[in-house]
């Protein structure tokens, strides 16, 4: 698998998708690209990248992403929580209270039905009640 990236611009406060990280010797430079051509973000960015994972629409999950999860053991009521990675336990969804459902459980069962309802960044007040 490739990864896939996406950035958060934070001076333009906009989503960047299909963003490129190139490693040079002398450290990382970002760059995406830029109506038709590559521009140098600096590092005034947050990066994300994808889980690998899709929802219930086929909309690709990352870090940052805020879900809205049915389980019949969470039931009866949806749960909305964000992706986080962490290098302990991967990429997990953190719901209210700061508890964590690791990647390995949501990503591999059938009894999931979750959905990208938007991200961190640009929708903040989905996670009201559940902040981070």
């Amino acid at each position: 698998m490739i990864p896939k990236f996406r950035a958060w611009d934070k001076e333009e406060n906009r989503m960047i998708d299909d963003y490129e990280v190139l490693i040079s010797s002398d450290g990382c430079t970002y760059y995406n690209h830029y109506e038709g051509g590559l521009r140098d973000l600096g590092f005034d960015v947050e990066i994300m990248q994808s889980t690998g994972v899709k929802d219930k629409n086929g909309v690709e999950i990352y870090e940052g992403d805020i879900l809205k999860l049915r389980a019949i053991f969470l039931a009866p009521d949806d749960k909305i929580g964000y992706i986080e990675y962490s290098p302990k336990y991967g990429y997990s969804i953190i719901f209210e209270g700061n508890r964590l459902y690791r990647q390995e459980y949501w990503a591999s069962t059938n009894k999931l039905n979750y959905e990208v309802i938007g991200n961190i960044y640009e929708n903040p007040e989905l996670l009201e009640g559940h902040e981070k």
